[in-house]
């Protein structure tokens, strides 16, 4: 069978995540403890014990789901001898993606996404900056009060399901454009700030040279980009798309539309949560997606790809 790993993204942290596979993989409790020793910090202790404020701010949640998602990823191969086909991730997830793809080894990723993690927090504190989710819209409708606005396309996740970001105070006048508009359904996010807007460019600016002094190697399997939303196949693209990606839109419905034309004939989602499962879902109902989570989703995984891989 082949497959394809999705890795999750800020905002799928939950205090606990990890803790039941550092006690009983080998494998993933390499990988936590591996983290320890490259930041010089708890990593571990702060998957496992929050408290959440701690855990949701960037610094400490970019390093802390990249870790996890690398633990998941170590405690599935542990079990079952996969090759991907394909790879992806959904913003910070990308990177974990580009380690599951072989493009760097998981200290210089993890080094790279607390700096990107630090230099993201400051920009929200910087800036007035929010985000609201909106449902069922057209999206160019979307894009066209965002440009009347003043304000940013952050993520097109799926079929139905649209983020914009920027000053609170265009994000304030977009949703109220786009109710007059006739779209029912605009939630406000409660985030700390405005993720993939404008707003970010300080934060772009000071992560791009970082990336540049960290050696990337061409992936060994193909690996689709946010900013994009197709596979590239060198270092020098994944690179550069990185580097866009702290600014530029997340085009996630388009990265699972390019999964599923590379012939991938399942994805398993690595890192807490199962919310790109369920974005999947959106794009075709009928395709076998699985995730890996924890002791109970790993088991399940591993059964429904035994003998298939």
């Amino acid at each position: 069978m082949k497959i394809g790993f999705m890795c999750a993204g800020q905002g799928a942290q939950a205090v606990g995540m990890g803790a039941d596979l550092y006690a009983s993989s080998p494998a993933a409790k390499a990988v936590f403890d591996e983290a320890d020793i490259v930041l010089k910090r708890g990593v571990a202790r702060m998957c496992f014990d929050g408290p959440m404020e701690d855990l949701t701010a960037s610094a400490h949640c970019q390093p802390a789901i990249y870790t996890m998602t690398a633990a998941c990823l170590a405690a599935l191969l542990e079990r079952v001898d996969i090759k991907p086909v394909i790879c992806g991730g959904l913003s910070l997830g990308e990177f974990a993606a580009a380690y599951a793809a072989g493009v760097f080894p998981f200290s210089d990723g993890l080094t790279l996404v607390a700096k990107r993690g630090e230099l993201m927090g400051e920009a929200c504190r910087r800036s007035d900056g929010g985000m609201a989710a909106v449902l069922n819209a057209d999206p160019r409708l979307v894009e066209t009060i965002c440009a009347e606005t003043g304000i940013d396309v952050a993520n097109f996740n799926c079929p139905g399901q649209i983020v914009i970001s920027g000053r609170k105070d265009g994000v304030e006048k977009a949703v109220q454009s786009l109710k007059d508009s006739g779209v029912s359904k605009v939630i406000v996010l409660q985030v700390d700030g405005a993720f993939h807007s404008r707003l970010m460019a300080p934060a772009a600016e000071a992560f791009t040279p970082l990336l540049a002094g960290v050696s990337f190697a061409d992936p060994v399997c193909a690996l689709v980009q946010n900013v994009t939303g197709a596979s590239v196949h060198s270092a020098a693209e994944i690179r550069e798309n990185l580097a866009a990606q702290v600014t530029g839109s997340v085009r996630w419905e388009d990265c699972l539309r390019t999964m599923l034309d590379t012939g991938v004939e399942a994805l398993v989602e690595l890192g807490p949560g199962k919310v790109l499962n369920g974005f999947m879902k959106r794009v075709d109902r009928r395709f076998p997606v699985y995730n890996v989570a924890d002791t109970a989703s790993l088991a399940e995984t591993v059964e429904a790809l035994k003998g298939s891989v």
